[in-house]
């Protein structure tokens, strides 16, 4: 997974990861290229935990933790449609599923400022 964002600086954020649960309650781990875990991130419909560098750290939802996590906004309940092949609208954001069935998902948020690219390649 990787996410860039065309802001001043531009930032960007790649990471491997295994994902279980769906959009109201699951578990995420990302790890580096090199195989060491970055985070693991808790969350159910009431509140998010991200445990990384060992600390813990708490949030209200899971939008707030992805927006301190990865510097913006990112559509976690859109993502779990898209990553089922299923065009989930999400507000600012584009997705392109066309390429779905080789485990390769695009979106990009247009608005707000700053732009976003956010690429998943799945391992099946």
């Amino acid at each position: 997974m990787s996410l860039a964002l065309q802001s001043e600086p531009p930032q960007s954020f790649s990471a491997a990861f295994e994902l279980e649960g769906a959009a109201t309650a699951g578990r995420l781990t990302l790890t580096s290229p090199l195989g060491s875990t970055l985070a693991q991130v808790r969350w159910t419909e009431t509140a998010a935990e991200m445990e990384a560098n060992q600390q813990v750290r708490r949030f209200a939802s899971m939008d707030e933790l992805m927006l301190q996590l990865t510097g913006t906004a990112v559509p976690v309940g859109a993502l779990f449609q898209w990553l089922a092949g299923q065009d989930a609208p999400a507000p600012g954001w584009q997705a392109d599923l066309s390429r779905v069935s080789d485990g390769r998902i695009t979106a990009q948020r247009l608005s707000p400022l700053p732009l976003a690219q956010l690429r998943v390649v799945l391992d099946r």
